[in-house]
């Protein structure tokens, strides 16, 4: 990284509301001072009215350089201003500030935005370029210090077991070095969105979507606010360069791959299939061992062992059966 722009230059800025009236005043100055030239001129007075003549014509030429320096920011905003090719400085603050007329505002984003519309309008309206080009007006270089999101395209990533899944995230950023912004990348807001699809592909792959291998506790379902953290702390590292911070990371989508959602879906009602099962039958063994007890502790009926047998079997069918029990009238001896 060039140290040169590690670090962000503050520019000490004039009040742009005296330079405003300054300029206003030379204007009505100059067109005075011709007025008067040429009333001299006409009474005779050719040197004096020559030289007012020509200070007043040169006014009214020069007078509108002054205006180019005159800047608004407004809360939250700042410039990157440039002299000449070098960095001079940013100037941030809300307020009416007067600067260097000669200096140029750079912002890389609304160069690259401002070239692809003209292109896109370039190929659209190809029969009426020149009534499009009229259309256009110059873009203000203004960078936001604001917070900003970045809510990037869905992407298709493979987890830690191999499964593919779908998986969108949302980011809250904003600018801190706006020298570093400017000058370290070529467009700061696509080297964001690039840096954050590289790496939650690279932190997706490292946790399966909701079964852990070896006992494992991290997932990407499970476990969303470890994930968010460690994905948050892998794109702050790789956008340092451009002089961004990243205030949040959050996981807003996260789902199987079409591809592979109904065998997904299969297997995980198989699962809950099985512990739900395995629930009935605790619930069922506990029922038959308290009916037993019960029995064998009133003294209602005096059962053998396989009467005992027999009897668990039935209340095993009948507690643990996918529908309800049909019941049947022994009229007879159980014996």
């Amino acid at each position: 990284m060039n140290e040169k722009y590690s670090q962000e230059k503050q520019l000490k800025a004039g009040n742009g509301m005296a330079v405003l009236i300054l300029g206003i005043l030379l204007v009505l100055v100059s067109i005075a001072l011709i007025i008067v030239g040429a009333i001299l001129l006409e009474t005779g007075t050719t040197v004096a009215g020559t030289i007012l003549l020509v200070v007043g014509i040169v006014l009214v030429c020069s007078c509108w350089i002054p205006f180019l320096g005159l800047k608004i920011l407004k809360p939250q905003e700042a410039l990157v201003l440039t002299l000449f090719g070098k960095y001079i400085g940013t100037l941030r603050g809300e307020g009416f500030f007067f600067v260097n007329p000669f200096v140029v505002a750079v912002n890389p984003t609304v160069e690259s935005a401002l070239t692809v519309m003209l292109e896109e309008q370039s190929t659209a309206n190809a029969a009426h370029k020149r009534q499009g080009a009229q259309k256009q007006f110059p873009a203000k270089k203004i960078i936001s210090l604001k917070k900003m999101t970045l809510n990037n395209n869905r992407q298709k990533v493979n987890d830690e077991l191999g499964n593919p899944v779908e998986i969108g995230i949302v980011v809250i950023w904003r600018v801190v070095n706006t020298a570093k912004a400017v000058f370290n990348v070529d467009n700061y807001k696509d080297f964001l969105s690039i840096q954050c699809d590289s790496s939650l592909r690279n932190i997706a792959r490292l946790y399966p979507y909701d079964v852990a291998p070896g006992g494992e506790e991290m997932t990407l379902r499970g476990s969303s606010q470890e994930v968010a953290e460690k994905l948050k702390a892998e794109i702050q590292s790789r956008v340092e360069i451009a002089g961004l911070e990243i205030m949040e990371a959050r996981i807003t989508h996260l789902a199987y791959a079409p591809e592979i959602a109904a065998v997904m879906l299969q297997r995980q009602q198989a699962s809950a299939i099985i512990d739900a099962r395995k629930m009935i039958v605790e619930g069922a063994v506990g029922m038959v061992e308290m009916a037993l007890e019960k029995l064998s502790q009133n003294g209602v009926v005096n059962l053998d062992e396989e009467r005992k047998a027999a009897m668990v079997s039935n209340l095993l069918v009948v507690l643990c059966g996918n529908r309800d029990a049909q019941p049947i009238v022994n009229s007879g001896s159980i014996y």
